[in-house]
């Protein structure tokens, strides 16, 4: 039995050791890591579970080894369960929320029931297809959220956004059958802010991965104009592009929040997978995050997420 358990903890400290070493090295494989990659924070708990282990057989050197791992690992995740400083947020509020609406078979009036919750000024939406949005603007959301890009589409590839204010619409980012709607918002204080409603291809074969790879990269880097990215980013913050992204001036309104381990993928009775936060509300650094919320939809397979964001004053 000492020798099961001495390779027990030997497989957990190397396996350990080996995700901590690649997941920081600043290099992506392709697949299968992609995809797995998204369960670092479980790695991390089992670098834990690994040490204290190793410490209780006294396997000096596995314990050192789960050790390094931990530490590493910590260092990638605790973080998001920390609520973090940044700018005031005392300006003009707008709240967001985004939802992905699995095929457009998200049930309509759950989803109407969410926006009087929230009472979001941005509504972004993935996975939006013709019969959806009928249902939708039938159901009164012009009247909640008059203003609207969209780009409706059979099966995975439609996207839009609805505003309380004003929209100026934008260049949509088409690749692969997915199309990510952006618009310019003309808020009544004086403040514009380009949003996107992001949703780049699921990497969940082989051959998707250059397609993810390409939507997320074309996604617009921080700077002028003020900029907020909301939606299925299929994407974790332990992905190298989500990082890369993010060291361009955006904040997760999740991690700023103390709330970046709360999972978005897969709502309950969607697969046995451990859950995962691949839905996101990223921001232009300059601009406030005074919160960050996970609700449920019934009928899709995604969890919606919500900020309260606050954009700076206009001079």
């Amino acid at each position: 039995m000492r020798t099961v358990a001495s390779w027990i903890v030997w497989g957990m400290a190397g396996l350990s050791a080996a995700w901590a070493a690649l997941r920081l090295s600043g290099f992506e494989p392709e697949w299968p890591w992609v995809p797995v990659v998204s369960a670092t924070p479980y790695a991390a708990a089992l670098a834990g579970a690994g040490l204290l282990l190793a410490a209780a057989l006294r396997k000096r050197a596995a314990a050192a080894l789960a050790l390094a791992a931990t530490v590493a690992l910590g260092f990638a995740v605790v973080p998001r369960a920390v609520a973090d400083g940044g700018p005031e947020a005392d300006g003009t509020p707008l709240r967001v929320l985004a939802a992905n609406l699995m095929v457009g078979i998200a049930d309509t009036d759950d989803l109407m029931d969410l926006v009087s919750r929230v009472r979001p000024d941005v509504l972004a939406l993935q996975e939006l297809t013709p019969g959806a949005m009928r249902r939708l603007e039938k159901a009164g959301l012009r009247e909640r959220l008059p203003h609207a890009v969209t780009r409706p589409k059979r099966g995975v590839g439609g996207s839009a956004l609805y505003a309380r204010f004003p929209l100026e619409p934008g260049e949509a980012i088409h690749l692969g059958g997915f199309g990510q709607v952006r618009a310019v918002l003309e808020h009544p204080d004086g403040a514009r802010v380009e949003l996107v409603s992001v949703h780049p291809c699921a990497p969940k074969r082989y051959e998707r991965q250059p397609c993810w790879r390409a939507g997320l990269e074309a996604l617009p880097r921080a700077g002028e104009p003020l900029r907020i990215l909301a939606g299925d980013f299929n994407a974790t913050l332990d992905h190298l592009l989500m990082r890369e992204l993010l060291a361009s001036g955006y904040r997760d309104a999740a991690d700023v929040t103390g709330d970046g381990l709360r999972t978005t993928w897969p709502q309950g009775g969607f697969g046995p997978l451990p859950g995962v936060a691949i839905d996101h509300v990223l921001a232009d650094s300059r601009i406030g995050i005074r919160s960050f919320g996970v609700h449920t939809l019934k009928g899709t397979d995604h969890h919606p997420v919500s900020a309260v964001l606050t954009l700076p004053a206009v001079e």
